[in-house]
């Protein structure tokens, strides 16, 4: 069985994709950023740099005590050796060209798109040098994802992995990146056969049940516990 601590952000959702794919039991423990739950002490036991995604394996390969996990990507690494599914366990240069997209991802689109998202929606105030600065970062790299995929049905070949599960939750949200889909007409068939995979649907449909106010996270005290923004200090419109 593996707890879930998540919230519904991209990286949360790297987990749930990944945990419906395979069928693994897991036990969704929600964690409202917004709230300042990812500061609680108990959650800071399992993940001591208060983010989430983070996971405890109540039954570890190894038979010991049970393991906890903090930063998605390891946890997407660790869930497919567990498994044996979305990570090649046998081919060299399969498995190291999976992980390649899958740490391009956690050093690039994540990052960047972050970024995007927080000088977009989240800042107090329009910093255009910053805003457009990571638009076009974020352009680049869809460039970079888009042209993988002019060859490949999936990001890191023939095979859906967990490479496509840690890329999508940020490319999906390409519109409020401020870009333009037509320029990447292969990501754009990418996301569409991803959207309509059952298990992605199912990982999506937490979202309702999850987070009933998506506003949330819009608050001045919300932006104050996320970025360290005052709440005497309200955020532009």
């Amino acid at each position: 069985m593996i707890d879930l601590y998540y919230w519904t952000t991209p990286n949360g959702h790297k987990i749930t994709l990944f945990l419906e794919e395979t069928g693994l039991p897991y036990t969704l423990h929600p964690i409202h950023i917004g709230k300042g739950e990812q500061f609680a002490p108990d959650f800071l036991k399992i993940s001591p740099n208060n983010r989430i995604p983070a996971i405890v394996d109540q039954q570890p390969a190894d038979g010991g005590a049970p393991l906890s996990l903090f930063e998605s990507g390891a946890i997407l690494e660790y869930l497919a050796d567990k498994t044996g599914q979305f990570l090649p366990q046998h081919d060299l240069r399969a498995r190291f060209t999976t992980l390649q997209w899958l740490y391009w991802q956690m050093g690039g689109v994540g990052p960047m798109a972050g970024q995007n998202h927080h000088f977009n929606r989240y800042a107090p105030e329009p910093i255009p040098y910053a805003i457009n600065r990571y638009v076009k970062e974020t352009a680049r790299l869809y460039g970079v994802l888009d042209k993988q995929l002019a060859t490949n049905d999936w990001v890191a070949g023939a095979d859906y992995s967990i490479a496509d599960m840690a890329i999508y939750p940020w490319a999906k949200l390409w519109e409020g990146q401020q870009q333009r889909i037509e320029d990447f007409p292969h990501m754009a068939r990418w996301l569409e056969r991803i959207a309509a995979r059952p298990a992605v649907q199912r990982a999506y449909a937490l979202v309702d049940q999850i987070n009933t106010d998506p506003k949330a996270l819009m608050t001045a005290e919300a932006r104050k516990l996320l970025f360290g923004i005052e709440a005497n200090n309200p955020p532009a419109d």
